[in-house]
């Protein structure tokens, strides 16, 4: 992602948009190691927050700017994000590329692709 980020951030928004936690102790796959510390499910946003901050370093995504879901999850539940998902917002405010859901989904490869194809769009207009 850092690649894709720093290949086209000059022509396209690049956000990081941090949903409910794919690891924490209290869900359906907990994880804890090296890459993945235990974690409690946030109940509040500064708790959610926080986390995100956290994901975002360890993953090496900090210089992505960062939006964060609700506790609701609404943002989550309404792009089916869950676990992680890539998506593509196109310049006419419409979903360009929709990734499979993560892990085996999650292919920046493909939404390269994307951001090509949409990048030579706007190039014949």
């Amino acid at each position: 992602m850092a690649e894709l980020f720093q290949k086209h951030h000059k022509d396209v928004q690049f956000f990081v948009v941090y949903i409910k936690e794919a690891h924490a102790i209290d869900s359906a796959r907990p994880t804890g190691g090296k890459d993945h510390p235990i974690v409690q499910e946030p109940i509040n946003w500064k708790e959610r927050s926080k986390l995100a901050q956290q994901c975002t370093a360890a993953l090496k995504l900090d210089h992505i700017p960062t939006l964060i879901d609700e506790v609701d999850d609404g943002v989550g539940t309404r792009y089916a994000a869950w676990p992680d998902r890539l998506y593509l917002i196109g310049k006419n405010g419409r979903i360009a590329y929709a990734g499979a859901a993560g892990p085996r989904g999650f292919k920046p490869e493909e939404l390269a692709e994307a951001i090509e194809a949409e990048l030579e769009t706007r190039r014949k207009k």
